[in-house]
């Protein structure tokens, strides 16, 4: 599967760095990370309207592009390289492809248009591997109700809609929960990451729409979370490139003992080995986003390779700009920091990758 982008491809690329460069440059990001919504609406508008990037793999038939993975995976690459503040991750990755994985048609339809023009914001509540599933869904006044708590939701606070994995009694089932209904709750998180904004959802009787056949939702759910993986790591790439430049610039321009710091042996050899970790995170990477793309039988192996891969990688490169920075690396001044808090928080928002390589062997039949 050796694939190229096209020179469309590469032209949406320029034209999403370009859109990024203007509307999330270390300013901006600052500025939203301080805010309890966390984004700037009208800039979150501007991406659906102008530039369609919240229904880039939608299909046309629910109000979106109809472009695929590839496209999808260029526009997370270059947001994560601009650490934009936005619900991005959770309505197009999280909710929109569970929605897309579902056999629920209805379903598609009622949601998949607001996602896609950007009128609505939604998430996926989800027990991260190695935690229970808190959340209990029983039959009521002819209708279904969750009780419960689904932790560390990110941008539930700002969701207009809400999709939860709850315990039917007789399996997993994932239902639709719309902001403003009663007993629903949701408490913001202070975190790490203050780029993407966490939230607690407690739900106390709330009134649920079944999304597909309740109690048959665990497929749907691990599909959805493989593309989320994929997501993830194209994401990572953006931001692990980021950190890179930032400290190779860095290292030519600090002058130490009358010659740039770049020109040093040993920093040059660190900077070779973040070099070969980022293009191989690359290169695993895209390798998911066609398999997603082809709906290849290889893309569970592929999402968790690559999951564990750009996970190291991101983690590995952000540290190693910190590094390269010296002693300014670890003030507030300097945006290190911000690269390596995300890699941080992207380590466990979908699993860590001890987590993701057991799921490679367990796949592969080992």
């Amino acid at each position: 599967m050796i694939r190229e982008f096209t020179e469309e491809q590469d032209e949406l690329r320029t034209t999403v760095r370009k859109f990024l460069s203007d509307h999330s440059d270390e300013t901006e990001v600052r500025r939203l990370m301080d805010t309890e919504q966390g984004y700037d609406p009208e800039v979150w508008q501007t991406m659906a309207a102008q530039l369609g990037l919240q229904g880039i793999a939608i299909p046309e038939e629910y109000g979106g592009q109809g472009f695929g993975w590839p496209e999808l995976g260029i526009v997370l690459e270059e947001m994560g390289r601009a650490l934009l503040c936005a619900p991005f991750f959770s309505s197009v990755v999280l909710a929109a492809n569970t929605l897309l994985a579902s056999e629920d048609t209805d379903a598609k339809q009622r949601f998949l248009p607001g996602i896609a023009d950007g009128s609505v914001i939604a998430t996926l509540a989800f027990p991260r591997p190695g935690t229970p599933l808190r959340v209990k869904a029983e039959q009521a006044d002819g209708g279904w109700r969750l009780t419960g708590t689904a932790p560390l939701v990110t941008d539930a606070h700002v969701a207009q809609l809400l999709l939860v994995a709850a315990d039917t009694g007789d399996g997993l089932g994932l239902f639709a929960v719309e902001a403003g209904t009663d007993g629903l709750r949701t408490t913001l998180r202070p975190t790490l990451d203050q780029t993407r904004k966490l939230a607690d959802v407690e739900l106390t009787g709330a009134a649920a729409t079944p999304l597909g056949e309740p109690g048959n939702g665990a497929k749907t759910l691990a599909r959805a979370l493989d593309l989320a993986a994929v997501g993830l790591a194209a994401e990572q790439v953006g931001g692990a490139q980021a950190a890179l430049d930032m400290g190779v610039e860095y290292m030519k321009v600090r002058v130490q003992f009358g010659q740039p710091i770049g020109a040093f042996q040993a920093l040059k050899h660190m900077a070779a080995d973040a070099l070969v970790e980022v293009e191989t995170a690359r290169s695993a990477a895209y390798y998911a986003l066609f398999a997603a793309e082809d709906d290849s039988d290889e893309l569970p192996v592929a999402a968790s390779l690559a999951a564990a891969y750009c996970t190291d990688a991101f983690v590995s490169t952000a540290h190693q700009n910190i590094q390269f920075h010296g002693g300014m690396g670890f003030t507030w001044e300097i945006p290190a920091h911000l690269y390596f808090k995300r890699a941080r928080s992207s380590q466990l928002l979908l699993g860590e990758p001890e987590y993701h390589r057991a799921q490679v062997a367990e796949r592969l039949g080992f």
